[in-house]
Formats: C-alpha cells, structure tokens, sequence
C-alpha cells in the first residue's frame, strides 16, 4: 500500500516504487518528520530523534520539568510561529487581539483514494492507467479556532509525493494568515547542497550550486510571476552527487507568481527545506467560515544522481500535469512571424511566409504581436482585442481561411494580462489596471498590468478572446507576458486586503486559461512571459509547451535547454530556428545546427524563410523529416544531460526510447582550439545486453560498451558545428 499506518495510528509511512517517507504524532500532538529518502520497511524511527538539553531553546509546557523537549530542536511537518520553534516557520498567522503565537497539533487523519484538488489550482491529476492515494492530517491551533490540513498525495510508480496544505478559519473571530508555505521538509543528519537555476530575461535557468550551512539559501520571486531570474524548482543533495550517483531530493512548486524555496542548517545541524509562496507581499484575511488553500509542491527522490531525477520529473509533468489532447498528440512544426517583421507586417508578408513555409512542409503559421487595436509598436493597442483590419486588409477570419485552406494550422498571439494607457480599454476602464492611486504607475515595455483579481476583468478578457479564437478558427495561442507586476492595488478590494492581490492575480489567470480551455478543448496553449519568465508546472497544466526564452542563439540556448532540462521534459520547451546573425547576440551559426537545437524542443522556425538560400531550404525539409522521424523519441523518450555548460568543447545530450530500441545524440562543438585533441562523445541509457547500430561511423557494440566506453570522433568538427548520432538496435 502507498500510505501505510501503524496500529496505534500515530505513525505514517508513505511508499512509493523507490523512496519512503515517514511521520509520527508524538506524545504531545506534535508532528514530527522522520524520514525521507530510500524505500525502507514501514517500522517507527522515532528512536533517530536525540533530545538533550539545549540552553535558551524554551520547552512547551507539557513537558513539565523535561528541558530536553524543545519544538526548537525537533524535526516538524507543521513548524508555526511564537511558540517556541526560532527557526524558520511554514506558517504564521496574526489573531484578533494582535498576537501571532500558532500551536498546532495533531486532531485526525483520512486516506482518501486518488490524487487531491486545489479549488482554483493546478495540481497532479489521476489517469485511468495510475490513480494516487492521499494522506490528510487534520492539525488544530491549541487557542483558537483554526485548522490546518496536511495534504499528502503518493503517486507510487511515479517516485512522486505532492504537498499542500489548507488553513481554515472555523470560529467567528477573523485571522490574518501572514504567511503559509506548502512544504517543510527537515532532515536530522546529514550535509547537503542547494541546486537552483537563476538568470535573466533572455539568459533563463543557469544552474548554481551552493553549500547549506548556517547563513540561509534563499531564492524566489517578488516579481508577480515566477520569473527569469530564479525557477521554483531546486534540488538538495550530499556535496558528492553526481548525475549518474547519489542522493538528491526535487522539489517543484506547481504554481506560477511569487514564491520562496530556502534551505538552512540548525544549531544542531539539521536543515530545513521550505518552498512556498513568498511571504513578503502576501497578507491574507481569514474570516470566520473562509479557508486558504497553498498551492502544491511535488517533491521526488532517487538514489541514482540528477539523472534518473529529472526522469521522474520529465514522466510525471507529461502525464500527470499537462493535460488535454496536444499531451502526446505530435505538435506541429510551426513559422512564427515575429523575427521576420515585428510590426511591420500586413496581409500579403504574412501569406508570403505562410506559402513559403508551406511548400518546405510546415504545418502551421503563428502571427504574433501587432495584429489587434492600434498596434504599431509597444506604445498602444494592448487590452484592445479587436482586429485591425486596415493593416490586415481584410478579417482576420479570411486570413485564418487562407491559412487554412493552404492546409496550415493558424495560431494567433495574445497578451492577455496587459493594458497600453494609449487603448480604447484603458480609456474606458483606468481603475482596471494596478496602480496605486496618488502615485505615478511603474510602466515597463510602456504597458500596464490588468487587475487580474478582479471578475469583470477576466471576464471582458474571456469574452473578448472567444469572440476573436471562435470567428477566425484558431488552432493555437501563444499567451504572453512581457513584464513584471509591482503597484498591487485593487479598487474592489479593502486596504486591509491588498496583501491578498498577488496571489488573487494569479487565480483570476488560471480561471481565464481554464475557461478558454474549456471552450476551446482542441486549442493547443502555448505560455510565454518574454520567453522562460513563467516557466513553471503551473503553467503547464494549461499549456503543454511554454516559449523557453526570447534568446533565440543556438549556443545560448544549449546552457538555457540544459538548465530547463533538470526540471520539465523537453516536450515542454518552445524551441525554433532562428536567423543569423542571431538578433539577440549577433552570433553566426550553421543552419544545421540551430536546427539540431532546436529539436531538442517543441521545433519551429522563427525568421523568413523566403530569404534563406536554396541549401538552407533543402535543410529545412531535412531538418523536419527529422523531428517527425524523432519525435517518439524527443518528446516521449528518456533525455540525458552527458555534458555540461562550459566544462569541455562539446554539448551532448541524448534521447533513448523508453523501450530501449532506439536512441539519437546531439552534438555540438562549442569551442575550438589549435591543434586539437582528440574529441570524446559519452553515452547513456542504451540497453547493456541488446547491440546498437552507430550511424556515425557504421560500427556495431552492446549497450554495456556503448555505455562506458562512448564514442571518439573521427573529425574534429569546426566551432559550432553539429552532429545527430542515431543508434538503432541491432539483429
């Protein structure tokens, strides 16, 4: 069984395929974690607990005259502030009578089959081949009438065990929750590293690895969204783990606005890990009857190095998060205007590109920004979801049509969440847009930001975008988001509730995908915030693809995919060929090349395909027999990082079906040098006892030699030059 309880039922083990997870109530009420790490027999492990005496920690008063009991020391699943834990606590809640003391113990528990709902939240799903089971833990506030629920659901053949958490007001007096995360994991023993992925627009999701000692690690976003600069997704782990060995705990917040993941050792070296919405700019009001729901972390452990963790993640994510028909069905390989025109575009450049595209054998033309309202450049138009057909010469249905007829899919650009001052919407309705009356709006790209927390606003937005989606027969949508959000204030809401807007924002933009989802059950979703700024599980349960970055550079994009990869399957990853030079470095790479990239990704191209030579042409109809004939395999195979960023002259990373029969390696040279060296090509996840075809040289090994022994190169490719190695399985 998934969730195992002891016979007194003061013990919960949680069991899936490789890893355990174990609590226990204490004689207190008290909910102390215990364990989590490799499959171990269900048996209690209080007896790893060590109590001793330890000066100026406090000891609740249960504990009568034993000083060696302290919340201060022990390892907790619920640790709450003011009552004697000084650590870093999950929650933190402010009484009527202005105190923030919150002493939680245990009440009850239930198992409930299946996977657990959010009310308004993504959250892991059930499939009819493999259904969870959830553990509830019911913990009451000792003074007052507040409840906590623990919510654990085990999805068993996927190592994966989700966290959230609900609080609930159930007295008359009204609470201001100040702070709730949805995971506190403590570990008794044991040294460990934080892995996160920071960055910047255009440059997402590099990898950075540091030691948790005293001084917290801290990471996250105040940004509104997710954002560029930090992923909400990280990795703990002993010094020595590698990607094929050790220890390594992931945890991944479903959720797409501001969050915090920290780690820190204790006074006694134990260290808590929490991951969590960002209490900075969350406040909020609890009366009597309402409860708050966290959004969900999904935690995962393995035994066998970075690797087979991000294998856990990749399956889980593809099967259990994106959801809808584009899940596995092949995704077609796309032009997209934008870097071919920008605004500058009317009726006859977009069919140009769409019969060129066509003839190479494209299959759907996407018109990104500038088709709406009066929309020129960045200064106007957005929140105007109207068709402007001066510049289109026409509807945008007979556009689609067109498009359609030529035997294309079309796809259409949007940037719901955004108001331009210069709009018909904005002129109508200023007090919909955050910004704090009395002072200035910060503006970035020239744009506000719509107040998403609010029903009207939603509303227009999902009126508005059906009536274009339904007239034109759109395929696709590619929903972007090109700034952060600061001036939260809403009109509707009392000052006392302004701390509540970050996260209502964030609701009212997963009811708007959700609507038009339901709508539109065949629209594949793409998300976008100025590329990889909202890259995260949240999203993805909307949209099963998400535009990487706006750095378009084949070489950048190595270290950005590479990053990316740790957490979300490449399935996942907007990825397109671009022109050189590159638009966002100037850089001059092969075509091939880029295409190689590329594929490593959802795969599309990104400039004018009528101004590429006939050879590069020819590369075209090459590069997409290809991502058809590797799509089983980029998008629902195994993916192996076998190099990193920067620590040699190649980039390898791999893909093997999952029945082992096949696999294909991407190779580039990112760096050259004169006279020399020999070239070294590792190789990963091939079958030990079964023989593989090499199409690069014609030679034919077992798994086991192809596996340790690898590839050497027979030429030296030049500076960013490219290779796909296909190993296929022999008679």
């Amino acid at each position: 069984m998934a969730i195992q309880i002891s016979a007194d039922q003061r013990t919960f083990t949680l069991q899936t395929k490789s890893s355990s997870y174990q609590m226990a109530v204490d004689a207190y009420g008290v909910l102390l974690h215990l364990y989590y790490g490799k499959k171990i027999e269900a048996e209690n492990l209080e007896y790893l607990i060590y109590k001793s005496d330890v000066g100026f920690s406090g000891n609740p008063v249960e504990a009568g005259k034993d000083r060696t009991y302290s919340l201060d020391c022990l390892p907790q699943e619920l640790p709450s502030s003011g009552v004697g834990d000084f650590r870093e606590e999950m929650i933190r809640l402010y009484h009527e009578d202005g105190s923030c003391a919150a002493d939680f113990r245990y009440e009850g528990y239930e198992v409930v089959k299946g996977s657990y709902e959010i009310p308004g939240l993504p959250a892991v799903y059930d499939t009819e081949q493999e259904t969870g089971e959830t553990l509830i833990i019911t913990m009451r506030e000792v003074s007052s009438d507040i409840k906590v629920k623990l919510y654990y659901g085990v999805m068993e053949e996927e190592n994966v065990i989700t966290r959230s958490a609900c609080v609930c007001n159930c007295g008359t007096k009204k609470v201001v929750l100040d702070q709730l995360l949805s995971c506190n994991l403590d570990f008794m023993f044991g040294t460990y590293d934080m892995i996160y992925f920071y960055g910047r627009h255009a440059m997402e999701r590099n990898l950075e690895r540091v030691p948790v000692k005293g001084a917290k690690v801290e990471i996250g976003s105040r940004r509104g969204t997710s954002s560029h600069q930090y992923n909400p997704a990280v990795i703990l782990c002993p010094p020595e783990t590698t990607e094929k060995n050790g220890d390594c705990y992931g945890l991944c917040f479903a959720y797409s606005g501001n969050f915090t993941a920290r780690a820190q050792r204790d006074q006694r070296n134990q260290t808590r890990v929490q991951m969590g919405i960002q209490p900075d700019q969350f406040r909020f009001v609890l009366e009597g009857g309402e409860t708050f729901f966290a959004p969900q972390v999904i935690m995962s452990y393995s035994s066998e190095g970075f690797t087979a963790l991000s294998h856990q993640y990749h399956d889980l994510i593809r099967e259990h998060i994106c959801r809808g028909p584009w899940k596995h069905a092949k995704r077609p390989a796309l032009i997209n205007n934008w870097e071919a025109t920008y605004f500058a575009f009317n009726k006859e450049k977009i069919l140009k590109i769409a019969r060129q595209a066509k003839e190479l054998g494209i299959e759907m033309l996407v018109l990104d920004d500038g088709w709406f309202g009066k929309r020129d450049d960045d200064y106007s138009g957005l929140g105007d979801w109207f068709v402007n057909e001066k510049k289109l010469e026409g509807t945008l249905a007979e556009l689609s049509s067109e498009i359609h007829a030529m035997g294309m899919k079309f796809g259409l650009w949007f940037e719901p969440e955004m108001v331009s001052e210069d709009s018909d919407l904005y002129r109508a309705h200023p007090d919909w847009a955050l910004q704090i009356p009395g002072r200035q709006p910060n503006r970035a790209r020239y744009q506000l930001v719509l107040d998403m927390s609010r029903k009207e606003v939603v509303d227009y937005l999902y009126n508005q975008i059906s009536d274009v989606l339904e007239k034109a027969s759109v395929d696709y949508v590619k929903w972007d988001m090109n700034r952060s959000v600061c001036d939260f204030y809403s009109s509707k809401l009392p000052a006392e509730r302004m701390g509540e807007i970050p996260h209502r924002f964030v609701l009212g933009v997963y009811d708007l995908a959700e609507r038009l989802l339901k709508r539109f059950p065949q629209l594949l979703l793409e998300g976008c915030s100025g590329g990889g700024g909202r890259f995260d599980a949240g999203m993805l349960y909307y949209a099963p693809q998400i535009w990487c970055s706006d750095n378009t550079d084949a070489v950048n994009r190595l270290d950005i995919q590479y990053g990316t990869s740790f957490f979300y399957p490449t399935s996942t990853m907007g990825a397109h060929v671009s022109a050189v030079p590159n638009h966002q470095t100037g850089r001059i790479t092969p075509f091939a090349t880029r295409g190689n990239v590329a594929m490593a990704g959802t795969f599309g191209y990104e400039l004018d395909l009528n101004l590429v030579t006939d050879e590069e042409k020819a590369m075209v109809k090459e590069q997409l027999a290809q991502f058809d004939r590797f799509y089983d395999l980029t998008h629902e195979g195994d993916y192996y990082r076998l190099t990193a960023p920067k620590e040699g002259e190649l980039m390898v990373w791999e893909f093997v079906a999952k029945d082992k029969s096949k696999a294909v390696s991407g190779v580039v040279k990112t760096d050259a040098q004169g006279n020399p060296l020999p070239l070294h090509v590792p190789v990963a996840g091939l079958a030990p006892d079964r023989k593989y075809h090499c199409s690069y040289n014609g030679s034919v090994h077992t798994g086991s030699v192809w596996n340790n022994c690898g590839l050497t190169l027979v030429e030296i490719p030049k500076e960013y030059e490219s290779l796909l190695i296909e190993w296929t399985e022999a008679e």
